[in-house]
């Protein structure tokens, strides 16, 4: 696996909570039909952190206010290099407002042991586990032409 060049960077931010986590359908977009955390890209001249509070405000509509970062993954798209992107995982445990849908993301609270990870990107079921138990992670996913999970690599 070859992931020496520059990705474009993104944040997830995974609002968590006694034993139950917050995802978000996506309504369009990249990963559209898809549960996930809340996110998106670091805009030019943004930190990871500064895009992380942005992002979740505008896709839910909450301002995180107790937060970690709890690891790097990189996904490369072979033959969609424009999708390859390197996102800074971060779990909110305290945050001001209540979850409300936009016009990207509809959100809806999971218990740890029901997470609709049918409905997910494949990679989820490998990584989430591990960040929603408190441990860092540190991964490289490598999805074929049609987007199905090929290869990885878990720290």
């Amino acid at each position: 696996m070859n992931n020496d060049k520059e990705l474009r960077k993104v944040t997830l931010c995974l609002l968590v909570q006694e034993n139950k986590i917050l995802l978000a359908m996506k309504k369009r977009g990249f990963g559209i039909g898809k549960w996930n955390g809340v996110g998106g890209k670091v805009k030019e001249g943004e930190t990871l952190e500064e895009a992380m509070l942005r992002e979740t405000s505008e896709e839910i509509s909450v301002v995180p206010k107790e937060y970690a970062k709890s690891g790097v993954i990189k996904f490369l798209f072979e033959g969609k290099p424009e999708f390859d992107q390197e996102m800074h995982v971060f779990v909110c445990r305290k945050w001001d407002g209540e979850p409300k849908e936009s016009e990207e993301m509809s959100p809806k609270w999971f218990a740890f042991d029901d997470i609709p990870f049918d409905s997910m990107w494949e990679d989820d079921r490998i990584w989430l586990p591990n960040v929603i138990s408190g441990k860092d992670v540190d991964a490289v996913f490598v999805f074929d032409g049609s987007q199905k999970l090929k290869d990885y690599h878990l720290n």
